[in-house]
């Protein structure tokens, strides 16, 4: 009798052994003469409710004659019948009629047993001989010392005969293999030890070997181990159980990594990155080595070339990882297996001979061509050096599927890295490609793009001379990233330009800016920048060398840091307005008074935040730079930039550096006229002396006349005094203020009017000429070449 962990009793004996059967025993007649206490047990009657009564009334339904044959025949019969219980229910017997001599008188020695155990205890010996004869599964037994005792079928045929095992440890049955399941003791040794010492069963266990009967061939087994106890619960030894799972866990492991695939190859948008991301995947599980080879134009982003020979002019990717690729050039004749892969666009497997003098003496060689969209992208080169197995059909229609996906990554990675390149063009060429000298500041920037897998973003600066020897300095920032973000910033900075020469001050041209931005918004429009133009920002600044004084007002945008002569650095607490498209609130001017050889920083946000850093730590960190305002604008460009966290920057870097110059007093003459026109003759005479002063005598007709006609213009218009400037910078500037706000226009004179050829004069003479409004009135200038 055995008990199972479960309590419950299994008793391999047969139900008609003596032991356990129901006996009795007929005289000659057909009457009960013995009666055991099995029978007792099997039909409920006690020995003395039957002895001596006729063996027919324990019949349910049988005819008396056939048990009176059954009682005469010669030698043992079986049968089925029917007996009547004790308690009335009716019971189907196996029945056995043995006949006996017992001192001279014939008798029947009989033995019945329940035929549904019966039948039961036969199903148990038939599935016991099933697995030991027939089953897939093999079962080995092992005693306590963990030495092979007996094995099945299947065991035998495993091991190439379980006889020569017999006695000889555990661990000579697979000296090679190994568990690859982690969540029990790592090998046979201690899991023997462990179920025989606790009598708790380990299953599931997954074991990588090669079996003696198929050494070439690597198995998975499914393996479980069980304590074997005799009737007093001491351990017998244990058995084992393993099932051949080859095939369905490399069923298993394939879709594994095709989920591992789906979710890794082709996510980066980088060619190098999307080969190397194949090969990461497919090594070690599918394959030893993965080249990847591509031709030169579709790593740089462009098409793949078309007839030309195939394995011609391919660069060979080494290495798993970005960091380890390095490319070098490959090409293969026209009878190669990679040139024939590359020609009919399907995978040529190449299987090394017996010695191993195969392709780089790999065992086998899988070459899938890297195609999609009808277009040839590369060859991928699965190698097998270690593994003797060769690629079979599965494992070939896995690498095909591996490089499909490979191919889209790659393909669309090359479509990226066009489209990124196109946008950095575009973008380049879309910022000012110098900055002109100016005798009011010098500048120095540098512009840094976005990693590429960011894409190219939405920075631009500018640098714009203004009238008076004054210049315009912005920066903005368009949202996004992309061709749209390059576009829709080209346009933006082609309008602050527009609008900053019409001699707005910063916070009038931000409005306008900030009107054209919100049109542009709009759910009608129908240019595709509009999701760009919702998050612009823009700071607009002007500086004044002749007064020191700068203006600025900002859309959304970082305020300048300042660092003054003496190295003090101020950065404003004054909250910038909104960004541009979204109206609202008004832009103010902020205005400073800026001495000889300050310098101001003018940034977007990728100089100073970036997703590990806040944007304080940003400021100060260019502060600190900026403490060092006497070296060179250039240094100080590359020390801000080299501050910068390491690694990929997530957004464009933009800085401009402006160091103000103030223009010598000698440089600039201001006369104050009362508004009299007979001041006109001083003013020219005044003209010729300041220029005979400054050398530039050959400039007096002309300045002179320009003069004459701007106070003329001046005093007839205006109502209070009338001021004259001279301004000696790289042109000659002529500015005429007065407190009137009607703008003179140039108008071609008919022949018989008076007046009107003033400004068309003006125009003619000079190289530009124009009108800005101040608080108290208007600005007439007009630039004169320099001899």
């Amino acid at each position: 009798m055995e008990r199972f962990p479960d309590g419950a009793d299994v008793d391999f004996h047969s139900p008609l052994d003596l032991s356990r059967a129901a006996a009795a025993v007929l005289d000659a007649e057909g009457r009960v003469s013995g009666w055991g206490p099995s029978a007792e047990r099997l039909l409920g009657h006690a020995p003395e409710e039957v002895l001596g009564l006729p063996a027919a009334r324990l019949l349910a339904a049988e005819p008396a004659q056939r048990l009176s044959a059954l009682c005469r025949a010669q030698g043992p019969r079986s049968t089925v019948l029917e007996l009547r219980c004790r308690d009335g229910r009716a019971l189907r017997a196996a029945v056995t009629f043995s006949p006996l001599a017992h001192q001279g008188a014939a008798a029947t020695v009989v033995v019945a047993a329940d035929l549904e155990a019966l039948r039961g205890w036969e199903a148990q010996l038939a599935m016991l001989q099933g697995l030991a004869t027939e089953s897939d599964v093999g079962l080995t037994i092992f005693d306590t010392r963990a030495r092979v005792v007996w094995g099945n079928v299947s065991t035998d045929l495993e091991l190439g005969g379980i006889a020569q095992y017999v006695g000889r440890p555990a661990g000579d049955l697979f000296p090679e293999g190994e568990f690859i399941s982690r969540h029990h003791p790592p090998d046979e040794d201690r899991i023997i030890e462990h179920v025989l010492t606790t009598g708790e069963p380990i299953t599931g266990m997954h074991y990588r070997g090669r079996a003696p009967s198929d050494p070439v061939r690597e198995h998975v087994w499914s393996c479980s181990y069980h304590r074997l106890v005799d009737a007093r619960g001491e351990p017998l030894g244990l058995f084992e159980e393993s099932l051949d799972i080859t095939d369905r866990y490399r069923a298993q492991e394939r879709l594994s990594l095709l989920v591992r695939a789906g979710k890794r190859i082709g996510a980066s948008l980088d060619v190098r990155r999307t080969a190397a991301e194949l090969a990461d995947v497919a090594v070690p599980q599918l394959a030893d080595e993965v080249l990847v080879e591509l031709p030169p134009a579709v790593i740089e982003g462009r098409r793949p070339p078309t007839g030309s020979a195939p394995g011609h002019s391919l660069l060979r990717m080494h290495g798993r990882s970005p960091e380890e690729f390095r490319t070098s050039p490959v090409s293969y004749p026209p009878s190669s297996p990679q040139a024939m892969s590359l020609a009919t666009s399907r995978p040529v497997l190449d299987t090394a001979p017996p010695d191993g003098t195969g392709p780089a003496a790999a065992h086998s060689c899988l070459f899938v061509p890297l195609v999609t969209r009808d277009a040839v992208l590369g060859l991928a080169t699965f190698r097998r050096t270690g593994n003797p197995d060769p690629f079979g059909p599965e494992e070939q229609a896995l690498a095909v599927e591996l490089a499909e996906r490979a191919a889209v990554g790659i393909d669309n990675a090359r479509r990226y890295t066009s489209q990124q390149a196109a946008a950095l063009v575009l973008q380049r060429s879309l910022l000012p490609q110098h900055l002109p000298e100016q005798s009011a500041v010098d500048v120095a920037y540098r512009y840094l793009p976005a990693d590429s897998r960011v894409g190219v973003g939405g920075d631009w600066y500018d640098l714009i001379p203004l009238s008076g020897a004054r210049v315009g300095l912005t920066v903005g920032d368009v949202v996004g990233h992309g061709v749209h973000a390059a576009a829709t910033m080209g346009r933006l900075r082609a309008t602050v330009r527009t609008l900053a020469l019409l001699d707005l001050d910063p916070a009038e041209l931000l409005t306008r800016l900030d009107g054209l931005v919100a049109q542009e918004a709009e759910p009608d429009t129908d240019d595709g920048l509009g999701d760009e133009t919702l998050g612009v920002t823009c700071l607009y600044a002007i500086y004044d060398p002749v007064s020191g004084r700068c203006v600025w007002a900002s859309a959304g945008h970082p305020p300048p840091i300042v660092a003054d002569a003496s190295g003090a650095v101020a950065w404003s607490s004054l909250a910038p307005g909104p960004p541009l498209g979204l109206g609202g609130l008004p832009y103010e001017n902020v205005e400073l008074s800026l001495s000889d050889g300050s310098v101001m920083a003018f940034f977007t946000d990728g100089v100073v935040e970036d997703r590990r850093t806040d944007i304080d730590s940003g400021i100060d960190r260019l502060s600190q730079v900026l403490a060092w305002q006497r070296s060179p604008l250039e240094e100080l460009c590359d020390r801000a930039l080299s501050a910068l966290p390491p690694g990929p920057q997530s957004d464009d870097a933009t800085l401009l550096l402006v160091r103000a110059r103030r223009l010598a007093d000698a440089d600039v003459a201001d006369l104050e006229l009362p508004p009299d026109p007979t001041v006109v003759a001083h003013a020219r005479a005044r003209t010729e002396r300041q220029l005979a002063d400054w050398g530039l005598s050959e400039l007096s007709f002309t300045a002179a006349l320009v003069v004459s006609e701007l106070v003329t213009n001046g005093i007839r218009y205006a109502t209070g005094p009338v001021t004259l400037r001279l301004i000696r910078d790289r042109a000659l500037l002529c500015e005429v203020s007065d407190n009137a706000h009607t703008a003179p226009h140039v108008r071609r004179a008919r022949r018989d009017d008076e007046g009107g050829r003033g400004l068309f004069l003006v125009a003619q003479l000079t190289q530009r000429w124009g009108t800005r409004y101040t608080s108290s009135g208007k600005t007439i200038w007009a630039e004169l070449a320099l001899p």
